[in-house]
């Protein structure tokens, strides 16, 4: 689960902005909750509005690319010759912020989040060519410290890691352990961490999300336990008839296609859509299958997400999606929200950001689950929480922010727009 995200000269975060996941102290939808203990809570949800180009999408791009620039620095086995001659360069490409004169070119990532009862920060400060500083921390204690090529231990992980101190300034040192450490020694430190990321922290761009919903048209399974687990798949196609869009279940066939990138024919699994067929009286004659090209892309993108969020509500995990409402009815972003907040979700996070306001009440969100991303005239981009402007509980959040009452939403004249468009 996840405490805290911080971004600091990344893309339109030129100073450091904290997204924070601790809940405050309101009484009000307790069921919004995950109680950790008596003195930490941390919010299922959280929603972040903004103008368009204020930042939201940058967000959701930085929580990725701390993501992607980790594990793109893991070492390969045939790597280890070119490690060893420090020849291995960064494969993702750093955005520091680019509307300024600073010759400050180092960006700055971080993220404190609890696994498997431990409590896990790490973050790291780089720039395209080196990285700068770097940090591990396990439950509140030092697990190494970087600055440059120097490396510092805390007093229960010097055995470990003291023997691995050769540290090449382009390379992350987390990156080094999970290569050279054996495995009893990743267990103690690195185990948890890895397992945070590959099990839990799920994160779509909206640029990568689209091209993922429109290649399941064309994937023979979309994932694999929709395929093999029946009990699985009918917990999908419950959730399909629910929001009503024609589909009664799911068919799986193993049938033989020809691939035309190899030119042979081989043997797929491939799902479709089944569909009642009605007579002139409206009577349920018979059934059609759709191929998954034939739904519509708010169909395909909803069972993209339904398959993620029933994974996550079940074994808990971070699910972060740009433009989630994105061609999906209200009321179906409304359904996966209101998932993420019932009682049943003991261990699941969403965060999103939207440009939909029809959720933005104090029926559906507390003040602290409501986020504001907003840019200055600089292009610099910062982050607020509605709780942060100690606006009332029983106010009309929507009302108010098209108001502009908490900023981050377009300015412009309306005189002026006319005023063009007749001279023009």
């Amino acid at each position: 689960m996840l405490l805290m995200f911080k971004v600091k000269n990344y893309t339109s975060f030129k100073n450091e902005s904290i997204l924070d996941m601790r809940a405050t102290a309101y009484v009000q939808h307790p069921t919004h909750v995950i109680r950790v203990n008596d003195k930490l809570g941390l919010l299922k949800t959280t929603a972040l509005y903004g103008a368009n180009a204020s930042g939201k999408s940058n967000l959701i791009s930085a929580m990725f690319f701390f993501e992607q620039y980790i594990f793109s620095q893991f070492i390969n086995k045939n790597e280890k010759a070119d490690f060893e001659s420090n020849e291995i360069g960064m494969k993702m490409k750093l955005e520091p912020f680019g509307l300024s004169n600073d010759t400050n070119n180092a960006s700055e990532f971080d993220i404190i989040f609890l696994h498997n009862d431990k409590q896990i920060q790490y973050g790291f400060e780089c720039t395209a060519k080196e990285v700068l500083n770097e940090w591990l921390f396990i439950n509140d204690k030092k697990v190494f410290e970087r600055t440059g090529t120097e490396l510092s231990f805390g007093n229960k992980y010097q055995r470990l890691l003291g023997p691995y101190k050769k540290l090449p300034a382009e390379r992350l040192y987390i990156a080094v352990l999970e290569y050279f450490l054996d495995e009893e020694a990743k267990k103690v430190v690195l185990s948890d961490f890895i397992s945070f990321f590959s099990k839990e922290y799920n994160v779509f761009t909206e640029i990568l999300f689209e091209s993922t919903v429109k290649g399941l048209a064309g994937m023979v399974g979309l994932s694999k336990k929709l395929v093999s687990n029946k009990a699985y798949r009918k917990k999908v196609e419950h959730y399909l008839r629910l929001i009503d869009v024609g589909i009664k279940r799911l068919d799986v066939q193993t049938e033989i296609i020809f691939d035309e990138r190899t030119g042979k024919k081989k043997k797929e699994n491939v799902v479709r859509t089944v569909h009642d067929i009605y007579d002139e009286t409206g009577n349920v004659v018979g059934e059609k299958l759709f191929d998954l090209r034939q739904e519509s892309t708010g169909t395909l993108r909803f069972l993209a997400y339904i398959q993620n969020i029933i994974e996550m509500i079940s074994n808990g995990g971070v699910f972060i999606v740009d433009e989630m409402s994105a061609r999906l009815h209200p009321l179906l972003t409304k359904l996966i929200v209101d998932i993420f907040c019932s009682s049943q979700n003991k261990k699941a996070q969403l965060i999103f950001t939207t440009h939909d306001i029809s959720l933005l009440n104090n029926n559906q969100f507390r003040r602290d689950e409501v986020v504001f991303i907003d840019k200055n005239e600089r292009g610099e981009s910062s982050l607020y929480a509605l709780s942060d402007l100690k606006v009332r509980e029983d106010a009309t959040f929507n009302k108010d922010y098209l108001q502009g009452k908490y900023g981050a939403i377009p300015i412009f004249n309306y005189d002026d727009i006319m005023e063009g468009e007749l001279n023009g």
